[in-house]
């Protein structure tokens, strides 16, 4: 029969394991994922944009980041025509998750299409730039001067063709009358004027987009100004208040070797999902986002302009739950 401990000792021996359950206690706590998470597991898809769009190329380097902070999800990339698509595709249940214009969102949400009353946005990400390419020698000074010319004006389904069915109409100038409408993508369009078999094109992205950058390697072309039509754009009323002035600084493009900065007309993207999606998931993926800015930044460089301070500014749709829950949690 073991010899019973004096009174002191047991308190003692009692004190030291109650310490060193606490101790054990919060080392559990430290090793367990903050907040008492677990990873998200399973699937999920994105829609991204055309194969040469700045979306595309935003999605494979988030896709890289979630796969390191998400390690159970896998993350599957769907390639689109572009924020309505994106949309589209969202709504009936083909991505769990997109990117899309605030403009297009707003369009969308007005059509009355089904799941669009549903649409939620995690973050404000970084602002697409209209632009106009045409060839340095050509005559086009403004959206104006594009009367009697094949365009390219992007997919149906793309927010691209939105804003320059808007552009034109703001600019006196009959996208069915006017212009030759050729209704093709960012894939396409480069290679169309590089060969003569269209004039100009239009093209809403972050800068600098890879594909004008490519086209500007191989030809010499320029951008024309289109800073002269926000006024009657926003006389249009409707969804045109979500553009609005910028410049393209004149090193946006190095391979153009431009002297001169360019104004014309912006819009930002956002990250959006639907309202079932689930919170914990919508949370863990807003804060990839969030602090995969500098890393995507590097080779996306539109992507450096993401902000935890304007990201929470989604108008025209409210926050997820689980984003807002995300923007608490960090909230100073």
């Amino acid at each position: 029969m073991a010899p019973r401990l004096p009174h002191v000792d047991r308190c003692r021996a009692l004190r030291a394991g109650a310490v060193a359950a606490v101790v054990l206690a919060l080392l559990a706590w430290w090793l367990v994922p903050f907040g008492g998470e677990t990873s998200p597991s399973g699937r999920m898809s994105f829609a991204t944009g055309v194969p040469t769009g700045v979306y595309a190329k935003y999605g494979a380097l988030l896709q890289e980041d979630l796969a390191r902070d998400l390690p159970e999800l896998e993350v599957r990339l769907r390639e689109s025509q572009g924020s309505l698509d994106n949309l589209r595709q969202l709504t009936a249940g083909k991505a769990d998750f997109t990117l899309a214009t605030a403009d297009s969102v707003a369009t969308y949400r007005a059509s009355g299409r089904e799941g669009a009353r549903s649409l939620r946005a995690c973050a404000r990400l970084y602002d697409d730039y209209m632009q106009l390419v045409v060839e340095k020698k050509s005559t086009v000074g403004s959206a104006r001067d594009l009367k009697g010319k094949r365009v390219g004006v992007g997919t149906d389904e793309s927010g691209v063709q939105l804003i320059t069915r808007r552009l034109l109409r703001a600019a006196g100038v009959d996208f069915d009358k006017d212009i030759t409408p050729v209704r093709v993508g960012i894939d396409q369009m480069p290679g169309l004027l590089e060969k003569g078999d269209i004039d100009a094109f239009f093209w809403s992205g972050g800068l600098p987009t890879n594909a004008v950058q490519t086209l500007g390697r191989r030809m010499e072309i320029r951008l024309v100004q289109l800073g002269d039509l926000i006024a009657p754009l926003h006389a249009l009323g409707g969804n045109t208040r979500y553009y609005r002035a910028a410049v393209m600084p004149a090193d946006a493009y190095p391979e153009l070797r431009s002297t001169q900065a360019v104004k014309t007309i912006a819009v930002a993207n956002l990250l959006v999902t639907m309202e079932h999606a689930d919170p914990d998931l919508t949370e863990r993926i807003t804060r990839s986002v969030i602090h995969s800015r500098d890393r995507i930044g590097v080779k996306v460089h539109a992507a450096q302009k993401v902000d935890l301070r304007t990201a929470v500014f989604t108008d025209p749709l409210p926050l997820h739950a689980g984003a807002r829950r995300y923007y608490l949690s960090v909230k100073p």
